[in-house]
């Protein structure tokens, strides 16, 4: 999942602006805005044309793997950190939950699901993310207002399902269905333990360690489950190519540094808003570029799940909380 998946994967904290120093949206920092909103809702649609020639597992793993490889000896040599056998555990158990069950999820779901409706489906990370973070131990109750938006967003999850023939519009696969909402709470749960299991303090060190291990775990599986034997290079069209590339350069590289940016230069407010601006970008380009169709449907799933996002993302914290703004885990896919 966006997402990605380099995983700004962790629940991000960011401290509070001083009202003496509030962000300035700098040119720099628009241009990190535009790259999240778009470059993050467009990889939706490049798993998708990813998948019609690659095994999604494959896909994914080969994503991941490029860019732990890429990555991992670049920010060892840069900021001297020496990870230990905590943090490998760590990025391990997250690259498996995050990756492998996240990302892979949402490559395999993409057989059947169109690009947009699983970006949308993706986008109730944010919603499992407080569930997951009130059943933990020491976790924090959700306020009413994020209780009211936590049953939105599983209604409209609901109706996307069934029944079939609602409004005379087909309801989605509910396997491809059932495979997202496990990969989106898988999401949601290797957010959490990466951020209290033990990571290296840089980052994109612990986003390196995290796609390497992940996309291990889904070679081997696609191994295991024989997605190789049914890979056949000579057979997959320059466009599944392109796309690989496209998730790796741009979805993994440039909208991953994107995210970090305007985490740092600006308010968590503003960085939360990709949380409902990704799926509406990869609704419009499923349907113009892929002729994916938007139904009334999808429409009044989508208002009932974003509205229950913005909910979420934006509802006050309780007063014990520390004075910090939680960032929504990436929903890159």
């Amino acid at each position: 999942m966006s997402t990605p998946e380099l995983d700004a994967q962790r629940t991000v904290e960011t401290a509070a602006p001083s009202p003496q120093a509030p962000a300035r949206m700098t040119t720099l920092v628009l241009v990190a805005f535009a790259a999240v909103y778009v470059v993050w809702g467009s990889t939706y649609l490049a798993i998708r044309i990813g998948v019609e020639s690659f095994p999604p597992l494959i896909l994914a793993g080969l994503r991941h793997v490029v860019v732990g490889i890429l990555l991992y000896p670049i920010f060892r040599y840069k900021t001297g950190i020496r990870p230990n056998a905590i943090h490998w555990r760590t990025a391990i158990v997250a690259g498996a939950l995050l990756l492998f069950v996240g990302n892979g999820g949402v490559s395999w779901a993409e057989q059947t699901v169109p690009s947009g409706i699983t970006a949308l489906l993706v986008a109730t990370v944010s919603l499992w993310l407080v569930v997951v973070d009130w059943l933990r131990p020491g976790g924090v109750r959700p306020v009413p207002r994020v209780t009211m938006g936590l049953l939105m967003g599983f209604a409209g999850m609901a109706l996307l399902v069934g029944p079939a023939h609602l409004g005379g519009s087909e309801r989605v696969d509910p396997w491809g269905a059932a495979v997202l909402v496990v990969a989106s709470l898988a999401w949601a749960c290797g957010s959490i333990y990466s951020k209290h299991g033990g990571m290296p303090s840089s980052p994109m060190l612990g986003v390196a360690m995290q796609s390497f291990a992940g996309g291990v775990i889904l070679l081997i599986v696609a191994l295991i489950t024989g997605e190789f034997r049914e890979l056949h290079v000579g057979a997959i069209s320059v466009r599944s190519w392109l796309a690989l590339v496209y998730l790796i350069v741009f979805g993994s590289g440039i909208g991953f540094s994107a995210y970090i940016n305007i985490i740092h230069k600006s308010t968590a407010a503003r960085v939360s808003t990709y949380a409902f601006v990704n799926p509406v970008v990869a609704l419009f380009l499923g349907w113009l570029i892929a002729g994916e169709t938007i139904t009334l449907r999808t429409v009044i799933a989508a208002a009932v799940i974003l509205t229950a996002v913005i909910l979420v993302i934006t509802a006050p914290h309780p007063a014990s909380a520390p004075v910090t703004t939680p960032v929504p885990a990436s929903g890159e896919a």
